[in-house]
């Protein structure tokens, strides 16, 4: 009998076919779908909204469909809810992205060096690397945004430094698994130096799975940005989630949707980000993708 007279045959051969090709999971397309949503807002959020969203447009505390105008409401001092949530997905997303690079960039170095050249220098940057996991991430983020003042710039950069160890961790381990390879030893028999054979050589092949690290990176950098906006250690003149649902925790009991709104944006994010991660993972290393 044809397969064509066999749904579910026919799609189970498909979904093989497209598994085989390497066609992106679902949870890569949810996760991206979503990403682009969020970043569509905050591209557009100044044509949507311009203006300062902090300015007060409208009656305090306006539920959310009360009035055509502000269609999410407004908090307890007349502000558009829903232009805070657009211009405060510019400030997460965009602070996010940075404090990935930052940490990304520290953690593939010290990774890299550490993972290829092994020995005494291998020693030392596994010891930094410990002596930075030691402290509790969110702690040491606060001291360091304490010390040198809130702002989005000093933030990012916090949350980079405190963000680069599992990176290290996980680079360091591929390096050192890849090290050993035949096209590694037959490029250091050519005469190539440690610099072209650790970026242009191994770290494409390793590629894969700081991929997916850095989509977990920054999922963490977003809840840490809107932790410390929580705690009013974030820059005053702009807008971020964090800082609505500080904003709007006193009203929590008569208000919730000061809280909930802000909320739900940031665990939509993160979810996000987790299934790009996830699907990633699936997607990148052939052994699942393979399957039984």
């Amino acid at each position: 009998m044809s397969s064509a007279l066999l749904p579910g045959r026919a799609s189970a051969q498909a979904a093989q076919e497209h598994a085989a090709r390497g066609w992106p999971p679902f949870s890569v397309l949810l996760g991206v779908g979503v990403l682009v949503a969020i970043i569509l807002i905050a591209l557009l959020a100044p044509l949507l909204y311009p203006g300062d969203p902090l300015d007060m447009v409208g009656d305090p505390l306006l539920w959310p469909g009360a009035q055509a105008a502000y269609p999410l409401g407004t908090d307890s001092m007349g502000r558009d809810v829903a232009a805070g949530l657009a211009h405060g997905a510019r400030t997460s997303l965009l602070l996010a992205f940075v404090a990935t690079l930052i940490a990304l960039f520290i953690g593939v170095i010290i990774g890299a060096v550490g993972g290829y050249i092994g020995g005494r220098i291998d020693r030392g940057l596994v010891w930094l690397t410990m002596l930075f996991q030691t402290f509790p991430p969110f702690l040491l983020l606060i001291v360091l945004v304490a010390i040198t003042g809130p702002s989005e710039s000093v933030s990012a950069i916090a949350i980079g430094i405190v963000s680069w160890p599992p990176i290290a961790r996980l680079t360091r381990a591929e390096f050192r698994s890849l090290r050993q390879r035949d096209f590694v030893l037959a490029c250091q028999g050519l005469g190539f130096g440690p610099a072209r054979v650790i970026f242009a050589e191994i770290l494409p092949h390793a590629a894969a799975p700081i991929v997916v690290a850095a989509s977990v990176a920054a999922a963490t950098a977003v809840l840490m940005d809107a932790g410390l906006s929580f705690l009013g250690l974030s820059d005053p003149n702009l807008v971020s989630w964090g800082g609505m649902v500080s904003a709007g925790r006193e009203q929590l009991a008569t208000q919730p949707y000061l809280v909930a709104l802000p909320g739900l944006a940031i665990v939509i994010t993160v979810l996000a980000l987790n299934l790009l991660g996830d699907g990633l993972t699936d997607f990148l290393d052939p052994r699942r993708r393979q399957g039984p």
